[in-house]
């Protein structure tokens, strides 16, 4: 008897026993199969062959169809997914189903479908562009369609219009057309075709320690100031990878893919640069996918999910801003795609480089233990001077719309000069509060104790926790009154009160109510470029690697809140982020100013910044990390548990605190916290508890966690609640 063990999408960890019938050939390990569970049909993926099970033979359900003749998981992807599994304590069927495209996850076959593509017509090539100088972003996708045929894919990263192409077609100037993916090889052809800059002396430094080991695994973290010239770094290594015919992968943070960084990318080499973004469509994934298993692109740019694509011959990692809070993923698989893709560099022998300004804790942990190696670029590019760093004492000041009258000076100043302005406040929404004046009734979402944000302009309170929407009121439910004030302070009324103290200036505003729909990143964006705004206000979205040249004043409207705080990592991410904010002021040769306003101007976490910079700030860190017995000094597990009724989640956690107290391989090292209310106590209608394990040995904890696992599903209380394990939890 053989019997084959299948993987499938469900929240179980294990797999299940199917046999073979006689007349079917052997399913490869790798592949999907269609197999009966219980009353309906699933689709699984084969992971073991066996001559037994621990089922009798007349028990087993057999195996109904085949899907594939090879395996979809290459070697490298087929050992981190499993090993993933295996660390994440997250079950495999889901593992594996989470690192296809959408349409294998459905059983479509594994080959290329017909893509769509923007041609011109023939009216479109006879008629004169001067017709369209009235709508120049359609002359300009004309123009453009008329040199070459665009995939509609395309479309968001080369920044035309979707509405003038539409209105383009409507005058049968351009049309869609199916058109079947070619299968050339891009080697043959390979050149470096855009200019190259020259590299300072420590950028070749870089360049040529990575170089020197491009056939190695080599991890390297490239610690570069902002506006060092990380990039150039990256596009200098890569060319010595494509010319040796191998692939890199470029992962970017989720806000990192716009068309400036993808552009840099394309213009340098002579060869097929693929996007993985949100604005693709399955069909579109799918493609990206098959050619870069079949090695028929260069260069993969991703967010964290692109980790997962396999390649023909992958040749290198790029981890943009590694230190980023969207590598790791908040809710079920809980990875980080960066720890996983040095696991992966691992497995093919080849180099990674983690770049940023301001390097993870963990990766810094790492340096310090000889696992990695630190390259740094600590010369602006033009060797433009640092900005001036300025703290504004808010005690006692009156405020205008949150800014302070020393601030306000300093903006007329800057705008006089031609220069543009960033003003930062990561609140998006008009009010984090909407508030009776007469009973002092506060709008509050039920469903999880927290205060609705007002939006003026969509004329809603939305709650940004579990994204519940209601109108706003007419009168106070409590007292009747009509007199309703908001208070406090957002981007959308920062936006509202700049503009009436600065009438006559352009105004943009980034987050996420104003770029939620495709494209609308891009639009701003190009509007900042174009000199079209002056005064940019945002949340943490303008932090992300922008390049603003003429943005010579940047100010922190509250940084307060980042200050005292109960999450120990709160003050890394402040730096951080003050940093890459920060690194926004004064490039091309001019010298920028960067204003934080603060009620606390003497607080130590202030004083490291501005007097020593990021680098002193982290080994001060390090060392109260080191003497609190906190990450990465040790490890931590998290295990989160919802109910509804408040009581179910808790006694759980309580059940599992006591089973690792009394579990025999439980040493005095392990230290327990909880359960205690999670830092949001309540989300969605559901109260959440959680249990914090730490112990200075990573893997003792992980072979612990494995072996109390068990033990945690056989509880009858775990049936009753919503629960999850999430390994080096980044919010705890």
């Amino acid at each position: 008897m053989i019997v084959v063990q299948v993987a499938l999408p469900v929240p179980l960890n294990r797999t299940f026993d199917y046999r073979l019938p006689d007349n079917m050939p052997l399913p490869v390990i790798g592949s999907r199969v269609m197999v009966p569970f219980g009353k309906r049909q699933a689709l699984g993926i084969v992971v073991k062959h066996s001559d037994k099970s621990e089922f009798a033979e007349d028990k087993l359900k057999a195996i109904e169809l085949v899907l594939d003749h090879q395996t979809l998981f290459p070697d490298d992807i087929w050992q981190l997914l499993l090993w993933s599994s295996q660390y994440y304590h997250y079950p495999i069927g889901e593992v594996l189903f989470h690192a296809l495209p959408t349409l294998l996850r459905q059983g479509k076959p594994a080959e290329f479908t017909p893509i769509w593509q923007w041609q011109v017509t023939d009216e479109g090539l006879a008629v004169d562009l001067n017709e369209l100088k009235r709508s120049p972003k359609q002359q300009q996708a004309l123009a453009l369609l008329r040199r070459r045929a665009v995939y509609r894919h395309q479309v968001s990263e080369l920044e035309i219009s979707e509405s003038a192409l539409q209105a383009l077609k409507k005058k049968a100037y351009i049309e869609l057309h199916p058109v079947q993916p070619t299968s050339e090889k891009w080697q043959p052809s390979f050149t470096v075709c855009g200019e190259r800059l020259r590299l300072n002396s420590e950028q070749a430094t870089a360049v040529g320690a990575i170089r020197a080991e491009d056939d190695l695994f080599s991890p390297w973290l490239l610690a570069g100031i902002t506006g060092s010239g990380k990039t150039e770094v990256y596009l200098s290594v890569l060319e010595n990878v494509l010319a040796q015919g191998k692939q890199a992968l470029v992962l970017v943070p989720e806000i990192g893919l716009t068309p400036q960084t993808i552009s840099r990318f394309r213009e340098r080499f002579n060869a097929p640069v693929d996007v993985l973004h949100s604005g693709l469509n399955d069909s579109e994934r799918l493609a990206v996918w098959l050619r870069t298993k079949q090695g028929q692109n260069a260069i993969i740019i991703g967010t964290r999910s692109a980790l997962f694509t396999p390649f023909a011959r992958l040749g290198i990692i790029i981890i943009d801003e590694e230190h980023d809070s969207s590598y790791k993923q908040q809710d079920g698989w809980r990875y980080h795609a960066r720890d996983l893709a040095v696991f992966r560099a691992k497995k093919n022998n080849i180099p990674i480089v983690m770049g940023t300004a301001t390097p993870s804790l963990e990766t810094l942990f790492n340096v310090q233990q000889h696992k990695y190696r630190q390259l740094n670029l600590t010369i602006r590019a033009g060797n433009a001077r640092p900005a001036a760093q300025h703290l504004i004492d808010l005690k006692g000041q009156p405020l205008k719309f949150g800014l302070s009258h020393l601030l306000i000076q300093h903006i007329k100043e800057h705008l006089a000069q031609n220069n543009q302005v960033i003003l930062f406040l990561n609140r998006r929404g008009y009010s984090p509060a909407l508030i009776c004046h007469e009973c002092g009734w506060i709008a509050e979402c039920q469903r999880c104790d927290h205060y609705y944000t007002l939006h003026q302009n969509f004329h809603q309170l939305r709650c940004h926790h579990c994204d519940s929407q209601r109108p706003v009121p007419r009168q106070c439910p409590q007292c009747g009154s009509t007199h309703l004030v908001p208070v406090g302070m957002g981007t959308e009324q920062l936006e509202e009160g700049i503009c009436e103290l600065f009438p006559d200036t352009p105004v943009t505003r980034i987050d996420r109510d104003t770029t939620s729909r495709k494209g609308e990143l891009e639009q701003h964006l190009n509007q900042v470029h174009e000199g079209g705004a002056r005064i940019l206000i945002g949340t943490q979205m303008l932090a992300k690697g922008h390049h603003f040249p003429d943005v010579t004043l940047v100010a922190l409207l509250d940084v307060d809140g980042a200050l005292f705080s109960s999450d120990f990592r709160a003050a890394e991410r402040f730096a951080q982020l003050y940093v890459q904010v920060s690194g926004r002021a004064g490039r091309a040769g001019k010298q920028g100013e960067v204003f934080l306003q603060t009620h606390h101007p003497e607080h130590p976490l202030l004083l490291t910044l501005l007097e020593k910079g990021y680098h002193a700030f982290t080994q001060e860190a390090m060392e109260e990390r080191q003497i609190a017995m906190l990450p990465p000094y040790t490890s931590h597990i998290l295990i989160r548990s919802e109910d509804h009724n408040n009581q179910d989640s808790r006694q759980f956690l309580q059940n599992v605190r006591q089973y690792i107290s009394e579990h025999p391989q439980s040493d005095a090292k392990m230290w327990i916290l909880g359960p205690s209310p999670s830092i949001q106590a309540k989300r969605g209608g559901r109260f959440r508890w959680q249990l914090l394990l730490q112990h200075p040995s990573r893997l003792y904890l992980q072979q612990f966690m494995a072996k109390l696992l068990p033990e945690i599903i056989q509880q009858p209380e775990s049936r009753k609640v919503k629960w999850n394990i999430d390994v080096d939890p980044t919010d705890c």
